[in-house]
Protein backbone atom coordinates (compact mmCIF):
# COMPACT_ATOMS: atom_id res chain seq x y z
CA UNK A 1 0.00 0.00 0.00
CA UNK A 2 1.42 3.37 -1.01
CA UNK A 3 1.52 6.18 1.52
CA UNK A 4 -1.37 8.63 1.33
CA UNK A 5 -1.90 12.23 2.44
CA UNK A 6 -4.92 11.20 4.49
CA UNK A 7 -7.31 13.95 3.38
CA UNK A 8 -10.16 11.64 2.44
CA UNK A 9 -9.51 9.42 5.46
CA UNK A 10 -9.99 12.28 7.91
CA UNK A 11 -12.90 13.85 6.03
CA UNK A 12 -14.68 10.51 6.25
CA UNK A 13 -13.80 10.29 9.94
CA UNK A 14 -15.34 13.71 10.63
CA UNK A 15 -18.48 12.82 8.67
CA UNK A 16 -18.73 9.40 10.30
CA UNK A 17 -18.10 10.67 13.85
CA UNK A 18 -15.08 8.47 14.46
CA UNK A 19 -11.36 9.21 14.66
CA UNK A 20 -8.16 7.81 13.20
CA UNK A 21 -5.17 7.38 15.48
CA UNK A 22 -1.92 9.29 15.00
CA UNK A 23 0.91 7.41 16.69
CA UNK A 24 4.46 8.68 17.16
CA UNK A 25 7.36 6.49 16.14
CA UNK A 26 10.75 6.54 17.85
CA UNK A 27 12.62 3.68 16.19
CA UNK A 28 12.16 0.48 14.16
CA UNK A 29 10.29 -1.33 16.96
CA UNK A 30 7.77 1.50 17.25
CA UNK A 31 7.27 1.56 13.48
CA UNK A 32 6.74 -2.18 13.14
CA UNK A 33 4.51 -2.41 16.22
CA UNK A 34 2.17 0.39 15.15
CA UNK A 35 1.91 -0.87 11.58
CA UNK A 36 1.23 -4.37 12.89
CA UNK A 37 -1.64 -3.06 15.01
CA UNK A 38 -3.14 -1.24 12.03
CA UNK A 39 -2.85 -4.32 9.83
CA UNK A 40 -4.36 -6.62 12.46
CA UNK A 41 -7.33 -4.29 12.96
CA UNK A 42 -7.54 -3.55 9.21
CA UNK A 43 -7.73 0.19 9.86
CA UNK A 44 -5.95 3.24 8.42
CA UNK A 45 -3.24 4.77 10.57
CA UNK A 46 -1.13 7.90 10.76
CA UNK A 47 2.49 7.48 11.87
CA UNK A 48 4.33 10.61 12.84
CA UNK A 49 7.73 11.87 13.89
CA UNK A 50 8.38 14.79 16.18
CA UNK A 51 11.39 16.96 15.39
CA UNK A 52 13.26 15.41 18.30
CA UNK A 53 12.49 11.82 17.33
CA UNK A 54 13.48 12.47 13.72
CA UNK A 55 16.81 13.90 14.85
CA UNK A 56 17.35 10.89 17.10
CA UNK A 57 16.61 8.46 14.26
CA UNK A 58 18.87 10.21 11.75
CA UNK A 59 16.76 12.77 9.96
CA UNK A 60 13.45 13.15 8.14
CA UNK A 61 14.52 11.40 4.96
CA UNK A 62 15.70 8.36 6.88
CA UNK A 63 12.40 8.29 8.83
CA UNK A 64 10.38 8.43 5.61
CA UNK A 65 12.39 5.61 4.06
CA UNK A 66 12.12 3.57 7.26
CA UNK A 67 8.33 3.75 7.12
CA UNK A 68 8.15 3.12 3.38
CA UNK A 69 10.48 0.13 3.52
CA UNK A 70 8.79 -1.32 6.62
CA UNK A 71 5.41 -1.12 4.91
CA UNK A 72 6.88 -3.04 1.99
CA UNK A 73 8.73 -5.64 4.05
CA UNK A 74 5.71 -6.33 6.29
CA UNK A 75 3.24 -6.44 3.41
CA UNK A 76 1.08 -3.73 4.96
CA UNK A 77 -2.13 -3.23 2.95
CA UNK A 78 -3.98 -0.60 5.02
CA UNK A 79 -3.62 3.14 4.24
CA UNK A 80 -0.72 4.80 6.07
CA UNK A 81 -0.09 8.53 6.41
CA UNK A 82 3.46 9.77 7.13
CA UNK A 83 3.22 12.97 9.18
CA UNK A 84 5.44 15.56 10.85
CA UNK A 85 4.22 16.22 14.38
CA UNK A 86 4.68 19.69 15.91
CA UNK A 87 7.06 20.94 13.28
CA UNK A 88 8.36 24.48 13.28
CA UNK A 89 8.47 26.48 10.04
CA UNK A 90 11.83 25.11 8.88
CA UNK A 91 10.98 21.51 9.78
CA UNK A 92 7.69 21.70 7.91
CA UNK A 93 9.43 23.02 4.81
CA UNK A 94 12.09 20.30 5.01
CA UNK A 95 9.50 17.53 5.32
CA UNK A 96 7.60 18.92 2.35
CA UNK A 97 10.82 18.79 0.36
CA UNK A 98 11.72 15.30 1.60
CA UNK A 99 8.30 13.92 0.67
CA UNK A 100 6.25 13.40 3.82
CA UNK A 101 2.56 13.01 2.98
CA UNK A 102 1.43 15.35 5.73
CA UNK A 103 3.00 18.02 7.93
CA UNK A 104 2.02 19.93 11.01
CA UNK A 105 3.19 23.50 11.27
CA UNK A 106 2.93 24.41 14.94
CA UNK A 107 3.03 28.17 15.21
CA UNK A 108 0.97 28.50 18.37
CA UNK A 109 3.92 30.01 20.27
CA UNK A 110 4.22 32.84 17.71
CA UNK A 111 2.16 36.03 17.60
CA UNK A 112 -1.10 35.08 15.91
CA UNK A 113 -0.46 37.20 12.80
CA UNK A 114 2.90 35.49 12.30
CA UNK A 115 1.37 32.06 12.88
CA UNK A 116 -1.28 32.92 10.28
CA UNK A 117 1.21 34.18 7.68
CA UNK A 118 3.51 31.19 8.03
CA UNK A 119 0.60 28.75 7.99
CA UNK A 120 -0.53 30.26 4.67
CA UNK A 121 2.96 29.80 3.25
CA UNK A 122 3.20 26.17 4.41
CA UNK A 123 -0.26 25.44 2.96
CA UNK A 124 0.84 26.90 -0.38
CA UNK A 125 4.08 24.90 -0.48
CA UNK A 126 2.49 21.65 0.69
CA UNK A 127 -0.65 21.72 -1.43
CA UNK A 128 1.44 22.29 -4.55
CA UNK A 129 2.84 18.80 -3.92
CA UNK A 130 -0.37 17.12 -2.73
CA UNK A 131 0.75 17.17 0.91
CA UNK A 132 -1.69 17.72 3.79
CA UNK A 133 -1.24 20.42 6.41
CA UNK A 134 -2.21 20.54 10.08
CA UNK A 135 -2.11 23.81 12.01
CA UNK A 136 -2.63 24.55 15.68
CA UNK A 137 -4.65 27.18 17.49
CA UNK A 138 -4.63 27.48 21.26
CA UNK A 139 -1.71 26.13 23.24
CA UNK A 140 -1.59 22.41 24.04
CA UNK A 141 -0.41 21.96 27.63
CA UNK A 142 2.88 20.32 28.57
CA UNK A 143 6.18 20.34 26.68
CA UNK A 144 6.82 19.21 23.10
CA UNK A 145 10.31 19.59 21.61
CA UNK A 146 11.07 22.44 24.00
CA UNK A 147 7.83 24.33 23.37
CA UNK A 148 5.89 24.71 26.61
CA UNK A 149 2.11 25.10 26.50
CA UNK A 150 -0.22 25.85 29.39
CA UNK A 151 -3.28 24.10 28.03
CA UNK A 152 -5.19 27.12 26.79
CA UNK A 153 -8.62 26.96 25.21
CA UNK A 154 -8.53 27.77 21.51
CA UNK A 155 -10.07 31.11 20.59
CA UNK A 156 -13.00 30.44 18.26
CA UNK A 157 -12.43 33.46 16.02
CA UNK A 158 -8.72 32.70 15.70
CA UNK A 159 -9.59 29.10 14.87
CA UNK A 160 -11.93 30.25 12.10
CA UNK A 161 -9.28 32.57 10.70
CA UNK A 162 -6.54 29.94 10.76
CA UNK A 163 -8.88 27.36 9.25
CA UNK A 164 -9.62 29.74 6.36
CA UNK A 165 -6.00 29.34 5.18
CA UNK A 166 -7.03 26.00 3.70
CA UNK A 167 -5.45 23.68 6.26
CA UNK A 168 -6.57 20.07 6.02
CA UNK A 169 -6.95 19.53 9.75
CA UNK A 170 -6.82 21.80 12.76
CA UNK A 171 -5.37 21.02 16.18
CA UNK A 172 -7.34 22.77 18.91
CA UNK A 173 -6.60 23.45 22.55
CA UNK A 174 -9.51 22.27 24.69
CA UNK A 175 -7.70 21.71 27.98
CA UNK A 176 -5.57 18.83 26.71
CA UNK A 177 -1.85 18.50 27.53
CA UNK A 178 1.19 16.55 26.39
CA UNK A 179 2.75 13.93 28.62
CA UNK A 180 1.35 12.50 31.84
CA UNK A 181 -1.79 14.23 33.09
CA UNK A 182 -1.55 15.62 36.64
CA UNK A 183 -4.00 14.58 39.34
CA UNK A 184 -5.56 18.05 39.40
CA UNK A 185 -6.29 18.12 35.65
CA UNK A 186 -9.77 19.54 35.10
CA UNK A 187 -10.63 17.50 32.02
CA UNK A 188 -11.51 18.49 28.45
CA UNK A 189 -13.64 21.54 27.79
CA UNK A 190 -16.53 20.10 25.81
CA UNK A 191 -18.23 23.49 25.74
CA UNK A 192 -15.30 24.96 23.81
CA UNK A 193 -15.14 21.88 21.55
CA UNK A 194 -18.82 22.31 20.75
CA UNK A 195 -18.25 25.97 19.85
CA UNK A 196 -15.35 25.07 17.57
CA UNK A 197 -17.04 22.11 15.89
CA UNK A 198 -20.17 24.16 15.15
CA UNK A 199 -18.28 26.66 12.99
CA UNK A 200 -15.43 24.54 11.56
CA UNK A 201 -16.08 21.62 9.20
CA UNK A 202 -12.39 20.74 8.87
CA UNK A 203 -11.37 17.60 10.78
CA UNK A 204 -10.30 18.59 14.30
CA UNK A 205 -7.27 17.14 16.08
CA UNK A 206 -6.88 16.22 19.73
CA UNK A 207 -3.26 16.30 20.89
CA UNK A 208 -2.19 14.80 24.18
CA UNK A 209 -4.42 11.76 23.69
CA UNK A 210 -2.41 9.72 26.19
CA UNK A 211 -4.00 9.69 29.63
CA UNK A 212 -7.36 11.21 28.74
CA UNK A 213 -10.07 8.92 30.20
CA UNK A 214 -11.75 6.64 27.65
CA UNK A 215 -15.18 8.20 28.13
CA UNK A 216 -13.81 11.69 27.41
CA UNK A 217 -12.02 10.45 24.29
CA UNK A 218 -15.22 8.83 23.00
CA UNK A 219 -17.27 11.96 23.70
CA UNK A 220 -14.73 14.23 22.01
CA UNK A 221 -14.71 12.01 18.93
CA UNK A 222 -18.50 12.07 18.77
CA UNK A 223 -18.34 15.89 18.78
CA UNK A 224 -15.94 16.34 15.87
CA UNK A 225 -12.45 15.18 16.85
CA UNK A 226 -11.24 13.16 13.86
CA UNK A 227 -7.56 12.62 14.70
CA UNK A 228 -6.20 11.69 18.12
CA UNK A 229 -2.46 11.84 18.85
CA UNK A 230 -0.88 9.17 21.04
CA UNK A 231 2.75 9.05 22.12
CA UNK A 232 3.27 8.95 25.89
CA UNK A 233 0.87 6.03 26.29
CA UNK A 234 3.02 3.89 24.01
CA UNK A 235 6.20 4.94 25.78
CA UNK A 236 4.72 3.97 29.15
CA UNK A 237 3.52 0.60 27.81
CA UNK A 238 6.94 -0.09 26.32
CA UNK A 239 8.75 0.89 29.51
CA UNK A 240 6.47 -1.21 31.73
CA UNK A 241 6.85 -4.37 29.65
CA UNK A 242 10.61 -3.90 29.35
CA UNK A 243 10.95 -3.33 33.10
CA UNK A 244 9.00 -6.53 33.82
CA UNK A 245 11.31 -8.50 31.51
CA UNK A 246 14.41 -7.17 33.26
CA UNK A 247 13.00 -7.47 36.78
CA UNK A 248 12.23 -11.12 36.00
CA UNK A 249 15.98 -11.37 35.16
CA UNK A 250 15.24 -12.83 31.75
CA UNK A 251 18.00 -10.70 30.30
CA UNK A 252 20.45 -12.60 32.52
CA UNK A 253 19.46 -16.01 31.14
CA UNK A 254 22.64 -16.93 29.28
CA UNK A 255 21.30 -20.24 27.94
CA UNK A 256 18.28 -18.55 26.34
CA UNK A 257 20.34 -15.53 25.27
CA UNK A 258 17.93 -13.26 27.08
CA UNK A 259 20.35 -10.39 26.55
CA UNK A 260 19.76 -10.52 22.77
CA UNK A 261 18.21 -7.13 21.91
CA UNK A 262 15.60 -8.87 19.77
CA UNK A 263 14.40 -10.70 22.88
CA UNK A 264 14.97 -7.78 25.25
CA UNK A 265 12.86 -5.41 23.15
CA UNK A 266 10.17 -7.92 22.14
CA UNK A 267 7.88 -7.51 25.21
CA UNK A 268 7.91 -3.74 24.84
CA UNK A 269 7.20 -3.97 21.12
CA UNK A 270 4.26 -6.28 21.76
CA UNK A 271 2.96 -3.86 24.39
CA UNK A 272 3.05 -1.04 21.84
CA UNK A 273 0.98 -3.12 19.43
CA UNK A 274 -1.60 -4.02 22.06
CA UNK A 275 -1.92 -0.44 23.32
CA UNK A 276 -2.29 0.82 19.75
CA UNK A 277 -5.04 -1.70 19.04
CA UNK A 278 -6.83 -0.68 22.24
CA UNK A 279 -6.74 3.00 21.27
CA UNK A 280 -7.96 2.23 17.75
CA UNK A 281 -10.99 0.61 19.36
CA UNK A 282 -11.53 3.65 21.59
CA UNK A 283 -11.49 5.93 18.55
CA UNK A 284 -14.12 3.82 16.80
CA UNK A 285 -12.02 3.51 13.66
CA UNK A 286 -13.94 1.16 11.34
CA UNK A 287 -12.29 -1.73 9.50
CA UNK A 288 -11.68 -1.17 5.83
CA UNK A 289 -14.26 -2.96 3.69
Amino acid sequence: MALTNGNEIFKQARAGKYAVGAFNINDLEWTRSILEAAQETNTPVLVQTSMGAAKYMGGYELCLHLVQDTIKSMGITVPVVMHLDHGNYEAAKECIEVGYNSVMFDGHDLPFDENLAKTKEIVKLAHAKGISVEAEVGSIGGTEDGIVGLGELADVEEAKTLNATGVDYLAVGIGNIHGVYPDNWKGLSFDRLEELASVIDTPLVLHGGSGIPKEQIIKAVSMGISKVNVNTELQLSFAKATREYIEAKKDLDIDEKGYDPRKLLAPGAKAITETTKERIAWFGTPSIK
